[in-house]
């Protein structure tokens, strides 16, 4: 995995599902995810972290400390096997600081490079400012669902995004 001064990257471990746990929980992230309480939370990240087993999760570490999480979420039916749904999240005190980017580009780099991956596609819910650092590592809008997530009697409609790597 890559590194530079601040940044590294790691297979996932176990350990890192409290991170997950607490990113999720911190203030304004749920409204980005489809989860609505620690319950869901809890069973989200379980599924997340399974993907270790795979070596299909990575860590960044900034200075040696847990600061996001990106998941490949590895198909197990050879017709789908050239393609993956993946996750992200960066702990609120990184975002901003390129680790994003950083895991993005590592998780493409495993992606193809480890698993045969030509396609990488996310789901992300409108407003979300995400969506300019997807857009600007080239992953292209190729469908839109309204009235996905129903939150305090608003709508959100959802994004689709790939990439072809």
């Amino acid at each position: 995995m890559t590194q530079n001064k601040l940044i590294s990257i790691r297979f996932g471990i176990q350990e890192d599902m409290g991170c997950l746990i607490e990113w999720l929980q911190q203030p304004g992230v749920l409204q980005w995810f489809p989860l609505a309480d620690t319950r869901e939370i809890e069973d989200a990240a379980r599924i997340w972290i399974s993907n270790i087993k795979f070596n299909s999760v990575l860590t960044a570490l900034w200075d040696g400390q847990p600061c996001g999480i990106a998941t490949l979420y590895i198909q197990p039916f050879k017709k789908l096997a050239h393609q993956s749904l993946f996750a992200i999240i960066v702990d609120e005190k990184f975002r901003g600081k390129g680790v994003g980017a950083r895991l993005l580009t590592d998780l493409e780099k495993l992606a193809k490079e480890q698993f045969q991956i030509e396609l990488l596609h996310l789901e992300v819910y409108e407003g979300n400012p995400a969506i300019h650092l997807y857009q600007r590592l080239g992953f292209l809008q190729y469908g839109y669902q309204r009235h996905f997530i129903k939150q305090n009697d608003q709508y959100l409609g959802k994004i689709m995004m790939q990439k072809v790597l």
